[in-house]
């Protein structure tokens, strides 16, 4: 019996067209033409894909196009956000260094600092970011890196920006910017003397919690390097289904994101004007601890995101959440659709009562992504919500 042939692959067909759509590229695997041709790749004298774990079109693309927002150049998509600041942090920083993080950032970002980087031999402390004299007074002779978001997730404080990025560039220091909240719609870090610049992309840039994402750019293409390298080893690789989902996403972006700010707008309006309401952090909002610094760093633009404070402990919130079920309870933002969480049993949990308390977290405190519904329809359903609070 003649012995099987090799299966067939067969050839992409050719057209005198081209598609609308990026198209979806799943393979794992790329097959080049000869060794000589493979070290060409390698080499970087020949374009072209080896691994997926390397790299792969549609991560390139959708990477190019953040890029276009941020201003930046070479910047790398990961499996998720977290991947994005653990890369960067990683390829910034080694054995020996320090680490200092501003103390309201996401859970998960600051148990990296806490609980991850002390492993690797990487000493880290927070500090209150919307205070460029207390990031000042955490420095040590050994502060490689200050890791900040423009405005935190979820208490909505307005950091310093201007502040900690003279300090940095006086201090040799980099800065790592986290945008996924402010996004390049409202500003864009590298325009403020940011190094690295980091995105949750499953977040609004995506917007339909569909996709879990990251990217991170850096300034200077040694850092992007490491950067890059540290990626590929650790397999932070994201999907190609993703990346391409969240093309499609970012196609949108700025209309949603504009659609969506203006209902945050109204809807901190609304929730101030209630009685079981405590306080409204929204950067535009008078009454907010950072107004003036958010009107000269951000302008007009507030963001989709909000926080408010409620009367009463877990039994009132449980209420409020109970009275609302057309909005997910969800522990994500940047969706199309408006979604509240309790950071106090999600993104902080993993802090003490005290801790959660000294930044401002209670168990009223509630953050809210506020989504692309028609104008005016979120603030009678939160009213219901709040009423029910109220009643316990």
């Amino acid at each position: 019996m003649a012995p099987k042939s090799p299966i067939a692959r067969q050839p992409w067909p050719e057209s005198a067209s081209r598609p609308m759509v990026s198209p979806l590229q799943p393979a794992v695997v790329y097959a080049s033409d000869s060794p000589d041709a493979l070290d060409q790749q390698y080499a970087g004298d020949l374009a072209g894909y080896t691994y997926a774990r390397e790299g792969h079109p549609n991560a390139d693309v959708l990477a190019r196009m953040v890029d276009d927002l941020e201003g930046a150049e070479g910047g790398l998509v990961t499996g998720s956000g977290m991947a994005a600041v653990t890369a960067a942090v990683m390829g910034a920083v080694a054995a020996g260094d320090h680490v200092i993080g501003g103390d309201q950032l996401y859970g998960r970002s600051l148990r990296l600092l806490h609980e991850t980087l002390p492993a690797f031999g990487v000493a880290t402390s927070t500090a209150d970011a919307t205070d460029a004299d207390a990031i000042a007074a955490a420095l040590r002779p050994e502060t490689r890196l200050i890791l900040i978001e423009i405005v935190s997730n979820p208490t909505i404080r307005v950091a310093d920006l201007e502040g900690i990025a003279a300090l940095a560039r006086d201090r040799g220091i980099l800065l790592a910017v986290d945008n996924t909240f402010t996004t390049p719609r409202s500003i864009r870090p590298f325009d403020h003397g940011a190094d690295l610049v980091i995105h949750s992309l499953t977040k609004i840039l995506s917007g339909h919690s569909d996709a879990t994402l990251g990217y991170v750019a850096a300034r200077d293409p040694a850092l992007r390097e490491r950067i890059e390298i540290f990626a590929v080893t650790t397999g932070l690789t994201p999907s190609p289904f993703d990346c391409w989902l969240a093309e499609r996403g970012l196609l949108s972006f700025g209309l949603r994101y504009d659609r969506a700010e203006a209902n945050a707008a109204a809807l901190a309006e609304a929730l101030a004007g209630h009685a079981c309401v405590a306080r409204v952090l929204y950067p535009t909002r008078a009454d907010h601890p950072d107004h003036n610094r958010a009107v000269a760093l951000l302008g007009p633009r507030g963001s989709h995101m909000l926080s408010f404070e409620m009367k009463g402990g877990r039994a009132a919130a449980n209420a409020l959440i109970a009275a609302m079920p057309e909005l997910p309870f969800a522990p994500t933002l940047g969706d199309i659709g408006t979604t509240i969480s309790h950071p106090a049993t999600s993104s902080h949990r993993a802090l003490t009562p005290e801790a959660r308390a000294a930044i401002g977290i209670s168990e009223g405190f509630f953050r809210v992504s506020v989504g692309c519904e028609e104008p005016g329809s979120l603030a009678p359903i939160f009213a219901r919500g709040l009423d029910a609070a109220a009643r316990v």
